[in-house]
């Protein structure tokens, strides 16, 4: 079982850092650890045993469900009563200051009795479990190539509604509409149609402003399959794009390819930003390139690693991260391309190798 792995691979580096048990809280990790997918749960790990403390709606599918783990259904707080058995299975306990609220926090030193409450519970200065998370096994590498491939049908089944005087949330509804239709569980994150001066806006959602008669129009979208994520970015443009547009997006599309021709193994993130970045430069486009130029994806749609500059994050085999180098012009317009791709023994895989040439449409 994948879970047990996942786990033996947890309790080794917990071991390596010295810290005896852990409470994992965030939901994405503990779906990964034992498989889990219900919206309370506390798994609570030491060297020799994993148990998963969930409440009385999730009896039957945590059963069945949950592998690697043993199921406990709390009467009260699950939190409370996963904080209680670790007190009485070790000394102490790390935890993922980045996913634990400060109310969660006190709850957690609340269950442990006695003086050893404030210290019972200590951050851990790496974050295991999303560290584990970065690379994929074969298995979730089937589930977001499957995820992937669905956002590319849907994405080519929406360019038929592209047309002027069409508002932006029709668009948005139109391809969240085809995604499902076509088996996605869900979108991976608010769908984001920009169209005309509002491109410009990197991250500009859906609004009843209509598509213009000419301009271009960015449609950053992902779906959800088995849990995994999809994401991925075009833009195309509605009529013929004058000059200063065509010379935008062919720089922005030289800086796209240039920065998933560097991604393979051995390579840092900070390289692959710098790919991008390097071409945009010599467009004279480098300040209109305001964010960094990727991130990794997996359960979560914003995962480690960061591919940004000066990251020295090493890419292994099995990681996948986007790459998407964007220039926005205030009043004017914006580009973004995106691709996911995945890191492989011997360099990569694009997963979303739709045409990225520009579409006039």
């Amino acid at each position: 079982m994948k879970e047990v792995e996942r786990l033996r691979a947890l309790r080794k580096s917990a071991a390596s850092h010295e810290i005896e048990a852990l409470l994992v809280t965030h939901l994405p990790d503990v779906r990964y650890l034992c498989g889990f997918t219900g919206s309370n749960a506390a798994l609570a790990v030491t060297a020799s045993k994993a148990v998963l403390f969930t409440d009385g709606r999730y009896t039957t599918q945590a059963k069945a469900e949950v592998k690697g783990a043993k199921v406990v259904i709390a009467k009260g707080s699950a939190l409370k009563e996963a904080c209680a058995w670790l007190e009485s299975s070790a000394a102490a306990a790390g935890f993922d200051p980045a996913n634990t609220s400060v109310s969660q926090l006190e709850m957690m030193r609340a269950a442990i009795s006695g003086k050893a409450r404030r210290k019972f519970f200590q951050p851990l200065t790496q974050p295991l479990a999303a560290d584990l998370r970065m690379v994929k096994d074969d298995d979730e590498l089937r589930a977001m190539t499957a995820a992937a491939k669905l956002g590319n049908r849907v994405f080519e089944a929406v360019l038929a509604h592209l047309k002027p005087g069409v508002p932006e949330t029709e668009i948005a509804a139109g391809l969240e509409f085809f995604a499902r239709s076509m088996g996605a569980e869900a979108m991976s994150f608010e769908t984001i149609v920009a169209s005309g001066t509002r491109s410009a806006l990197p991250h500009g959602r859906a609004s009843s402003q209509k598509l213009p008669r000419k301009g271009f129009i960015t449609l950053d979208f992902g779906v959800i399959l088995r849990g995994y994520c999809s994401d991925m970015t075009r833009t195309v443009h509605l009529g013929k794009a004058t000059a200063e547009e065509r010379h935008a997006y062919e720089s922005v599309l030289a800086a796209q390819e240039a920065a998933v021709a560097a991604v393979r193994p051995g390579v840092t993130c900070g390289e692959v930003d710098e790919a991008a970045r390097s071409i945009l430069r010599k467009a004279g486009l480098a300040k209109f390139f305001t964010h960094s130029t990727g991130h990794g994806v997996g359960l979560e749609i914003h995962e480690n690693p960061r591919v940004a500059a000066g990251q020295p994050q090493v890419l292994e085999p099995g990681m996948v991260i986007t790459v998407e180098p964007g220039v926005y012009m205030p009043g004017k317009f914006g580009i973004r391309i995106e691709d996911m791709v995945a890191v492989t023994s011997r360099g990569h895989k694009v997963l979303t190798p739709v045409d990225k040439k520009l579409i006039e449409l």
